[in-house]
């Protein structure tokens, strides 16, 4: 379990969605400071955030922030794309663009603040996951973040014995500019942000937020025909 109240967090993709909405709700709870970055810092509206230029993909940027926030204990990685690339069709460099950023991003942040964290007496990593991270209807970001949930669980056993607790945190459509396209059920950023911090606060291994979330993870253990029907219909 960490304590929100006092720390001081830093918070991928904190311009808007879901990282705006994280970044109103540590302030709430009583964080200290919060660290909210953009690829542009200007866009980062928060009266009381600190703006940090960030590109996840980008190592000489990652360095950057991490010299920068060196006194960080909650990292949240909350950034990602949706590129959605087809396997057989798409060009294979859009396939990669997808890993860069949902994949291997996170994992430079997190290797750059494991250390500030560790050093800062231990702390908490919350890493953003999909549903689709268990369901492959969209191509690359699907595989991505299926790539993403396992690199969350192999550095849970990592972490642990360095004092720092690692969060997942699954969640459908949320009605952010990512799925404006949807017409169905979304939750609110507000909620998958009180969500995810409730997780940390807990210790919480995985946060399902939204019913959806839930009833895929229930069903992983059934027959294929079962999470993709298309599969058993005619041709």
């Amino acid at each position: 379990m960490t304590d929100i109240e006092g720390s001081v967090v830093l918070v991928t993709g904190g311009s808007r969605g879901i990282g705006r909405a994280l970044v109103q709700a540590l302030y709430e709870r009583g964080a200290k400071k919060v660290y909210a970055t953009a690829r542009d810092p200007k866009t980062v509206t928060h009266p009381d955030a600190v703006p940090l230029a960030l590109e996840v993909s980008d190592p000489a940027s990652v360095a950057a922030a991490a010299e920068q926030a060196q006194d960080v204990t909650i990292l949240i990685n909350n950034a990602g794309a949706a590129v959605n690339a087809n396997f057989l069709d798409s060009p294979v460099e859009d396939i990669r663009r997808e890993f860069e950023t949902n994949f291997y991003g996170p994992l430079l942040v997190t290797r750059a603040f494991v250390p500030i964290i560790e050093r800062n007496g231990g702390g908490h990593i919350l890493n953003f996951h999909s549903v689709l991270s268990w369901v492959g209807l969209a191509g690359s970001y699907s595989a991505s973040k299926a790539a993403f949930w396992s690199q969350t669980n192999s550095l849970r056993l990592d972490l642990k014995p360095r004092g720092i607790e690692v969060t997942g945190l699954h969640v459908g459509y949320v009605d952010t500019d990512m799925a404006a396209h949807v017409d169905g059920p979304k939750s609110t950023p507000e909620s998958v942000a009180a969500q995810a911090l409730d997780g940390i606060e807990s210790g919480a291994f995985e946060v399902l937020a939204d019913d959806l979330t839930r009833q895929v993870k229930a069903g992983l253990s059934a027959e294929g025909g079962a999470l993709y029907p298309q599969l058993t219909a005619a041709v």
